[in-house]
């Protein structure tokens, strides 16, 4: 008698072992040099504007079309990895952020440097949801949320790096060299392809039971799964028929693909408009460059905190109460932040918006990849990040224009409450009784007669 394998209820219900280890290392190690080339363009910002004599606006149209070029990828690959499977994406994707920061730190002028940074950041926005993806796909269900937050805070680890490095080298090796560090990534892709495995559901498009079985044998070693095993690859296959962007409205999930939209938006506004500006605002305040570089730490150690205790608190209360929650309280430390000169207090603020910015971000990817069905949660989260980019294309901009006025530069802080409290508003309207969670299902396994 052949079984009948559920092959997400076995996701959902294995208890962590080396091969999701692997997965996650895997995961945080490239999610880790996304967040090291995002956070460049803030950190050499100051001495790249000298060195191409370039305005405070000319600088953040960069940074725009940096973002044009990352919604780009975030729909490209997002969409193109459920087709040529999720482990292809993520390294064609590698190659370009990698290979094309490298040349950035080339560029002999602003004009090379930007060609160069928006085909970079095709494989910087694409990268992000296709990893939120697999990790999603692959963490056992009772851990998932904060295991997936867990993994996103190698974003973050990035991004220390990178202050750390702008702190102590880059007034002595230069603005470019932090950009020659990125070809890391390139170089190590030959031990990507070889260990990290691809996802199941593409395997079950494609009915490869021998790779489906090898794949569940190393997520659940007791359950001695063979490719003669029925995977129910017929009802897979039904369930994919409706092409995947439609997907994402039907079934009643309009209202809350939109505002996923709205808050992803408003969420990636206020990231990119701190990642970008931030250091810059701080130098502009009186503060010297290693003490600006030094806030940029904070934050990232703040995203991280948010991260980590998010993912512990969602696992108590639910994704969407701490979500609100989480929004809630970065609006108003952005008013305060505008508001203090004290300098432990400007600390303490700039942690705790990054705890409310990207460690809020960091769960919202899991929770929008989960509340879509399977096997287009890559697609439905690519396009919810893909739209909120819009809200990155602004912020560079907009916060530059703000620059100029005669407002204290500190006051530039006040435009991120708006958006943090929509976000807040959004996730209010979210319908999840029509969310396609998964749900932990005890599994009798039966032995193949």
């Amino acid at each position: 008698m052949t079984r009948t394998i559920q092959t997400s209820q076995v996701l959902a219900n294995s208890k962590f072992n080396k091969f999701h280890l692997l997965v996650f290392l895997w995961c945080f190690y490239v999610i880790a040099f996304d967040g090291f080339d995002v956070a460049l363009y803030g950190i050499g910002l100051p001495l790249m504007m000298e060195d191409y004599n370039i305005t405070v606006v000319e600088a953040g149209a960069i940074s725009s079309y940096s973002v044009i070029g990352t919604m780009t990828g975030t729909f490209l690959f997002g969409s193109l990895s459920d087709i040529i499977g999720r482990k292809k994406a993520i390294a064609i994707c590698l190659i370009l952020f990698s290979v094309f920061t490298f040349l950035s730190g080339f560029a002999s002028n602003a004009d090379i440097f930007l060609i160069m940074r928006i085909v970079a950041a095709l494989g910087l926005g694409g990268v992000m949801p296709i990893l939120v993806a697999v990790m999603a796909e692959y963490s056992p269900k009772k851990k998932r949320a904060l295991t997936v937050a867990i993994m996103y805070c190698g974003y973050s680890i990035g991004a220390i790096l990178a202050s750390l490095i702008g702190m102590y080298l880059m007034e002595s090796l230069g603005w470019r060299f932090l950009y020659w560090i990125s070809i890391i990534p390139f170089l190590t892709l030959p031990f990507f392809l070889r260990q990290f495995p691809e996802s199941v559901s593409y395997h079950l498009q494609r009915k490869q039971g021998d790779n489906i079985a090898s794949i569940l044998n190393k997520v659940d070693p007791d359950g001695n799964y063979q490719a003669t095993d029925n995977f129910e690859y017929e009802r897979f296959k039904e369930s994919t028929k409706k092409f995947p962007i439609k997907k994402v409205f039907s079934d009643n999930k309009l209202l809350s693909t939109l505002a996923f939209w709205l808050a992803v938006g408003c969420s990636m506004l206020v990231i990119t408009g701190l990642t970008t500006w931030l250091p810059k605002i701080m130098l502009e305040s009186g503060h010297g460059i290693a003490s600006s570089l030094s806030f940029n730490l904070v934050l990232s150690v703040g995203q991280i905190t948010g991260s980590i205790f998010g993912g512990i608190l969602v696992g108590r209360v639910g994704h969407r109460r701490v979500l609100i929650s989480m929004f809630f309280i970065g609006s108003l430390s952005f008013v305060f932040l505008s508001l203090t000169s004290n300098t432990l207090l400007l600390y303490l603020l700039i942690a705790l918006t990054g705890a409310c910015t990207v460690g809020t971000q960091n769960l919202v990817n899991p929770y929008i990849s989960e509340y879509y069905p399977r096997e287009i949660r890559a697609t439905g989260l690519s396009i919810a990040v893909g739209v909120g980019r819009i809200g990155g294309i602004l912020a560079p901009v907009a916060i530059a224009l703000l620059l100029t006025t005669n407002l204290a530069p500190q006051h530039a802080f006040m435009a991120f409450a708006v958006p943090s409290l929509l976000g807040a508003i959004a996730f209010m309207i979210v319908q999840e009784k029509y969310a396609s969670f998964d749900r932990v299902i005890e599994i009798n396994k039966q032995k193949t007669a």
